[in-house]
């Protein structure tokens, strides 16, 4: 809170309205679904309803003023305000706030100056303690574990809901909280499709086979992506997926906190450019994970953003041909001072499996 007090001070604010639930969490330890925070550099107001009338007290204790409203947590909000000294300019999330919120602050708020703010809470996200590093790297593990016995699974014949189906299975199993975001599991000439949503096409032999998972431990997300062939490679299947490879290798190995996220892009996709295959990588190179799967800072062509040290990003290049298939390798990394350490040890070869 020293840190988020120091934020609020600098943008001139006497508190923040906090309605993000990822924000919540990060700021509380708080995991239900309805709350809102207002936070100053003295109180933290934390207001939810009946159903967490225990949850609250065991996840964030005595570390913020907790008021259950039977009805509406607005009402709530406006009878707590008024009990904290010293607040006059109050800022909301802009990004969060939904547009009949908003008449909520002109209206029953109208007492306090209300002033739109971007990022407050995501900035101290960005840089994690030991404990979330601990947490995303538990979470790597369990995703691990289940992708390898996952892949013992897989044969020609099975759907892609089929394979992301085992998946899944094995994610719970291997103790995941949940699913950071919808399994994605493409085959064949769909591999080509960066985001593709796993589909009842059956698997053939000699299909790429791209994944992209992660897992949950403690709130915290892990971020991994592989590819395999089912059956027997081609060379050219060998090829394209040694290129990516080595431009996942050469940006997990170069890349620092203090480079900007433009530069970081670079590192590997100068690699895949300088092979012919620039055109065929249209997305950035990664992004920040922690609460959530997505979160800043982003590693792309246009971001001048300098990444801060101890931020926990993505390294995922591909490449992608229409009609043919796709490869994507991704890896999550903590950015140190002068290097990265990568927290995701499944290999990086191209697997034939089935």
């Amino acid at each position: 809170m020293t840190a988020l007090g120091a934020a609020l001070r600098a943008a001139h604010l006497d508190a923040l309205l906090i309605t993000s639930l990822p924000n919540i969490r990060y700021l509380t330890g708080f995991s239900g679904s309805s709350a809102i925070v207002v936070a100053s550099d003295r109180d933290l107001l934390f207001v939810t309803d009946f159903r967490y009338a225990t949850q609250v007290h065991e996840e964030v204790g005595d570390m913020a003023r907790v008021a259950i409203e039977p009805q509406s947590l607005w009402n709530g909000v406006w009878r707590q305000m008024t009990d904290m000294t010293g607040v006059a300019v109050v800022g909301f999330e802009s990004a969060h706030l939904v547009h009949r919120d908003f008449e909520r602050l002109l209206n029953a708020g109208a007492r306090w100056q209300w002033r739109a703010t971007t990022d407050v809470v995501e900035t101290l996200r960005e840089q994690k303690d030991s404990g979330e590093i601990a947490s995303i790297t538990d979470a790597a593990r369990v995703a691990e574990r289940a992708l390898e016995r996952m892949l013992t699974e897989v044969r020609a014949g099975l759907t892609e809901l089929e394979i992301a189906g085992a998946l899944e299975r094995a994610l719970r199993d291997e103790g995941s909280s949940g699913f950071p975001f919808e399994t994605i599991v493409a085959s064949g000439e769909r591999s080509a499709l960066p985001h593709a949503r796993a589909a009842d096409r059956p698997v053939r032999a000699g299909d790429f086979l791209l994944i992209d998972f992660g897992a949950i431990v403690d709130g915290y997300c892990s971020d991994i992506t592989r590819t395999v062939v089912v059956g027997r490679a081609t060379q050219e299947q060998h090829d394209v997926h040694e290129i990516v490879r080595t431009a996942n290798e050469r940006a997990s190995s170069l890349v620092h906190a203090g480079m900007s996220g433009k530069d970081a892009d670079a590192l590997a996709r100068r690699y895949i450019e300088e092979r012919g295959l620039g055109e065929a990588f249209g997305h950035s190179l990664g992004h920040g994970i922690g609460i959530e799967v997505h979160e800043a800072p982003r590693l792309a062509r246009t971001t001048e953003a300098v990444l801060p040290e101890r931020a926990v990003v993505t390294i995922e290049p591909g490449v992608y041909r229409a009609g043919w298939g796709g490869v994507r390798i991704e890896d999550d990394v903590v950015l140190g001072r002068d290097s990265a350490t990568v927290l995701t040890n499944f290999s990086r070869e191209l697997l034939e499996v089935g």
